[in-house]
């Protein structure tokens, strides 16, 4: 192989989500100060770290929900920075939003039916998540705002799981859920990342070490630890001094 031949940087490519010099604000307040993390297809990436660092900010940040005053968003290697969440949304990132939100006087299975896209087939979706919440079957024609809160995460799981998307935004899954439940949806989760590459943010350490393939943790809007989950424990020195209260 000649030298002009050999594979460079530029060749390699991009990663599905790539976040480089973030930089994200609520008014005046600086919530991300220089978020860099990249997440490659097919994996389940952990965001971690105490309240208020920035977790949810970064989902918000990725969605352009809280556009970056500084930095770049790239996904698929195109600079989505600056997009409506719309725009973001139609190149195939979905929201598993922390306040489950859906449409409360829709049923069950019209919040289902409202969350496929146009070119796929809705049967066979509609079935793929009854098989995986038999519950939400159950109440297929119950008014969503009428289903226990479990319930409802259910549902907000599932709508993002039948959506065209490449990647899913989960922010934190189990919060407020009995132990049975999140045991549901931790199988759930898994079930749907053999499809969808998902950005998982999760206070329950445990749980997020065991779903997802890698961590960033954060702490006052900045990355101070990235590595694999492989082995990790909240007693490992590293992490126990950023999520110690």
């Amino acid at each position: 192989m000649s030298e002009a031949d050999a594979p460079t940087a530029d060749d390699e490519p991009a990663s599905l989500l790539e976040l480089e010099g973030v930089h994200t604000y609520y008014g005046e307040s600086h919530i991300l100060e220089g978020i860099d993390l990249a997440v490659e297809e097919g994996e389940i990436v952990a965001l971690i770290g105490r309240n208020g660092v920035g977790k949810t900010t970064t989902l918000r940040s990725i969605l352009q929900l809280t556009p970056p005053r500084e930095g770049t968003v790239r996904f698929r290697g195109e600079d989505v920075t600056g997009e409506s969440t719309h725009e973001v949304a139609g190149r195939g990132v979905g929201w598993v939003p922390e306040d489950r939100r859906m449409f409360g006087y829709l049923t069950v299975e019209e919040n289902i039916r409202v969350s496929v896209g146009p070119d796929q087939e809705y049967e066979p979706l509609r079935e793929y998540v009854f098989d995986l919440f038999p519950d939400l079957e159950r109440f297929r024609e119950k008014e969503a705002r009428n289903l226990s809160g479990g319930q409802q995460q259910m549902l907000s799981i599932a709508r993002g799981m039948v959506g065209d998307n490449d990647l899913l935004l989960v922010d934190e899954p189990s919060e407020g859920l009995a132990p049975m439940i999140v045991d549901q949806v931790v199988d759930a989760l898994r079930e749907a990342s053999a499809e969808t590459t998902m950005v998982l943010v999760e206070q329950n350490f445990p749980l997020a070490m065991d779903l997802a393939d890698r961590f960033y943790l954060l702490d006052h809007g900045r990355v101070v630890v990235s590595d694999t989950t492989e082995g990790v424990t909240a007693d490992d020195e590293r992490i126990r001094r950023y999520l110690s209260a």
